[in-house]
């Protein structure tokens, strides 16, 4: 993932008929995000996902594609939620965008998923484009973890203060504590509730608006700076080297916490 330094920024086209023709994917969350941006546009769809997305995600963007009268032919950027979030989700939305980019011949472009939820925020917020605005992102990343992030908005786009990474509660409370922010972002902070204490003095965005709609302004943002790679390079973010444990593991972490075995 590339993240610009503020130097990189520049301004959009105003017009709508000049902006990139871009298709974005995401599927990291429990949420469907599909997004088009074309002549017309934009289009933005937020639906349910989870175990459905392998099986809606494709429709979804024939249909997208068709609300806009455009043609697969018609992409000149396909962007996917690379991740971190959901294991399976992760897999959906890199394997169809690597396949679309293959069969039309395109450039990919990775998008940072917990980037998503800081631009959903500011989405929300009265953040304006010269203003300096850092938020703290936490995801959860269920099994008493976060996903987290640090990202600072500056002269109209986005800098990583703290790349994604995956933290125990501990370790992200004191994360927090040593870099100022002005806001915090993402399911954690609901999903926890006191055992995770925002900073004092900032703002809290707990529920996305629209994440297909943060997606997409961060991929045309991408697409416009002639980001882009090669769909053999297309890997999602993974931040657990396992995902799964094995009968004998979850057994000792049962004991190790005293909780008997359940009754066969």
């Amino acid at each position: 993932m590339i993240t610009p330094a503020a130097a990189d920024c520049m301004p959009l086209p105003a017009s709508p008929s000049l902006l990139p023709c871009v298709l974005a994917l995401d599927t990291a969350t429990e949420r469907l995000a599909v997004a088009l941006q074309a002549p017309g546009g934009p289009w933005h769809l937020d639906a349910e996902g989870g175990a459905a997305a392998s099986a809606t995600l494709l429709p979804q963007v024939k249909s997208l594609l068709a609300q806009a009268g455009l043609g697969w032919q018609g992409l000149q950027h396909i962007a996917y939620g690379q991740g971190p979030g959901a294991f399976t989700g992760l897999r959906t939305a890199c394997a169809v965008a690597q396949g679309l980019a293959y069969g039309l011949h395109l450039r990919l472009l990775p998008i940072d998923s917990l980037l998503i939820v800081a631009e959903d925020a500011r989405g929300q917020s009265d953040v304006v484009a010269d203003e300096s605005w850092a938020v703290a992102v936490a995801m959860d990343a269920r099994m008493d973890e976060i996903y987290g992030a640090l990202y600072h908005w500056q002269a109209g786009c986005w800098q990583v203060l703290r790349a994604p990474a995956l933290y125990t509660l501990p370790a992200w409370q004191a994360v927090c504590l040593a870099q100022p922010v002005q806001a915090v972002a993402g399911s954690a902070w609901a999903a926890f509730g006191e055992r995770l204490r925002r900073p004092e003095g900032t703002d809290a965005w707990l529920h996305e608006s629209s994440r297909a709609a943060a997606l997409l302004r961060l991929a045309v943002q991408a697409a416009a700076r002639g980001e882009g790679s090669d769909p053999a390079e297309a890997l999602p973010l993974y931040l657990r080297d396992k995902v799964a444990q094995t009968t004998a593991e979850r057994e000792a972490v049962r004991a190790a916490a005293g909780v008997p075995a359940p009754s066969p």
